[in-house]
């Protein structure tokens, strides 16, 4: 299927119903699409670890109100919220992108393969197909699949809402086992994020290994690494 298939449909242009995080899920299976999968990423923003993105198909009779941008909820609830996700008949996979593919492609496009990744993840590990991509932000998936990218799509799609929990939970594990390597930058606590304290630590430290060295905060601290293209970051989303 084409991707630019998605292009007319009038419902996404149209003002989201109040409240009903499953609108467009359901208006997209009323036109055949059966498998409708919501894509999310974590992990643009921190100074170190790797992007990680998330790919869900929910089951229409879930209770997707439950399903909410995971930047609003606690680490509790995130939790248990990927708990119920991992015991239903919700279809997930797992996309990353590693320090270095952020380093030698820019932010922007390793969130975009690491939401491929999630995809492809996601197909093999269920033995499922997926007709149609929810993308959070503005930008596409670089696949050969007809897509909609949803500006604050976290508030807007419980498929979105539930990617972007498992990447976020998936990711703030990742960084809890790098701090076992790396303790003195205490990423267990900041994720990876320029806190102050973080910064602080990459003054007192130098970068680690983790760190991404064409990010302001870090690259100053790199003066012999290069990279094979220019990475100036810009507009990420």
């Amino acid at each position: 299927m084409n991707s630019d298939r998605c292009a007319s449909f009038v419902f996404f242009s149209s003002p989201d119903p109040d409240g009903d995080t499953f609108f467009y899920e359901r208006r997209l299976i009323e036109h055949g699409f059966k498998s409708v999968a919501g894509v999310d990423e974590a992990g643009r923003g921190p100074l170190a670890g790797p992007v990680v993105a998330g790919c869900v198909i929910l089951s229409p009779d879930t209770d997707h109100f439950q399903f909410k941008d995971s930047k609003k909820l606690t680490a509790l609830q995130r939790d248990k919220l990927f708990t119920f996700l991992q015991s239903s008949d919700a279809a997930i996979g797992v996309g990353v992108a590693t320090v270095e593919e952020i380093d030698r492609i820019n932010i922007l496009q390793a969130s975009l393969l690491a939401m491929k990744r999630a995809v492809i993840d996601c197909m093999h590990l269920f033995a499922c197909t997926v007709d149609f991509l929810l993308v959070d932000g503005t930008f596409t998936v670089p696949m050969d699949l007809p897509q909609q990218p949803l500006v604050k799509g976290e508030s807007r799609s419980a498929s979105i809402a539930a990617a972007s929990i498992v990447a976020k939970v998936t990711r703030d594990r990742i960084m809890a086992e790098l701090h076992e390597q790396f303790p003195q930058y205490n990423l267990v606590q900041h994720k990876g994020y320029p806190t102050r304290a973080h910064r602080e630590a990459i003054v007192e430290h130098g970068p680690s290994a983790v760190h991404r060295k064409t990010f302001k905060g870090v690259r100053e601290f790199c003066p012999d690494f290069t990279s094979e293209k220019e990475n100036k970051q810009g507009r990420l989303w």
